[in-house]
């Protein structure tokens, strides 16, 4: 792998990542408010956008790694 390889894969995950919280955040906020049939305090809410910030994470990466693999190409050393 090379180092701009690597380099796209960052700068692509690091332009999803906030949207990819909120969508996350949100739907994760809906989710438990049906749940407890009531609105959520703010340290709830809280709780919630950092649990979503987490998975963001990792599902940003994933996607970008894979992403660039396949339009640009996994390089190979040598």
């Amino acid at each position: 792998m090379t180092i701009p390889f690597y380099a796209y894969v960052l700068i692509l995950a690091a332009l999803l990542f906030l949207p990819t919280r909120k969508i996350i955040w949100v739907l994760s906020c809906r989710r438990l408010e049906r749940k407890l049939a009531r609105d959520l305090e703010s340290r709830e809410i809280a709780g919630q956008k950092q649990r979503a910030g987490f998975i963001a994470f990792f599902v940003v990466l994933v996607f970008s790694f894979l992403f660039n693999a396949s339009t640009v190409g996994v390089p190979h050393g040598g």
